[in-house]
Order: C-alpha cells, then sequence, then structure tokens
C-alpha cells in the first residue's frame, strides 16, 4: 500500500444575465454528479493555467480568470492506494462560448455541461469543497446587505 499526492487545479465560471449569476457545471462522463470543471495540472504548468485550459475543455467556454478562491483537500482509495489530493479553485469571468461545446475527446471525460444559477449551485453541486467554493464565489460577488 502506498501513498501519492496529486494537485489539481480547476474554476468557478460566472456568468451574469440580467441580474442572475449562473455558474458552468459539469456532469463527469459516466457518472451522476454535479460537479466543477477541474482536472490534473500538466508538466509546465502552472495551477492558473490548468485551471483555465480545464474550465476551456471541459465547458466549452473562454473565461478570464479573476482570483484564487482556496484550496480544496481530501483523501481517497484508488487501486489499494491512499491518494492525498489538493485542488486549487479560480473565479472566472465568463467571456465567449458556447457551453457544452466539446470536442470528441472532451466527450469522454464530461456527459454535459449546463449552466446553472449560482444559488441552485450552492445546494446541487455534489462534492462539499466545491459548495465552499461556490460560497466563496457568491460571498465576493454578491454585495452583503447590513
Amino acid at each position: 500500500m502506498t501513498s501519492t499526492r496529486e494537485f489539481s487545479a480547476g474554476g468557478i465560471v460566472i456568468r451574469d444575465v440580467a441580474g442572475l449569476l449562473e455558474v458552468a457545471v459539469i456532469r463527469p462522463a459516466g457518472k451522476s454528479v454535479t460537479a466543477l470543471p477541474k482536472g490534473h495540472i500538466d508538466p509546465g504548468e502552472n495551477a492558473e493555467q490548468a485551471a483555465t485550459r480545464e474550465v476551456q475543455e471541459e465547458t466549452g467556454l473562454v473565461a478570464t480568470l479573476q482570483q484564487k478562491l482556496g484550496d480544496v483537500k481530501y483523501v481517497y482509495r484508488w487501486r489499494g492506494n491512499t491518494i492525498f489530493k489538493e485542488v486549487a479553485f479560480f473565479l472566472f469571468r465568463y467571456q465567449s462560448g458556447e457551453i457544452d461545446v466539446l470536442t470528441e475527446q472532451m466527450r469522454k471525460e464530461v456527459d454535459r455541461a449546463f449552466w446553472l444559477p449560482l444559488d441552485e449551485a450552492l445546494a446541487r453541486l455534489t462534492y462539499p469543497g466545491e459548495r465552499e467554493m461556490a460560497g466563496r464565489a457568491r460571498g465576493l460577488l454578491i454585495p452583503k446587505v447590513p
């Protein structure tokens, strides 16, 4: 039994539609979960570059990185190994592109990409760490009323 460390990066892509904030989410291939786009940091990439690439590959969107939201850390087991995973999440603003227009290669990884109202995403994202990142994004984007 061995343990391994993995590093990934992902993003929360936000667009404003007539005052309603929406977030781009994905349903990974073969899974019944709602998740944020994310993936491994390739050799020669930093976390920001990996997040930007993963957002585009998994959603079909071009987005501008705004700032880092935080890191999600968790442990999982795979083929008898313990994996310590850390995912850096970034806030992005939608720029262009049509969601869910993906390459044939990406269809092997993503069944569907779609827009979800940010408030709904806070409840519907499957993973607790991703719900936390969506909450951080909401806190940055929606002014608090005294």
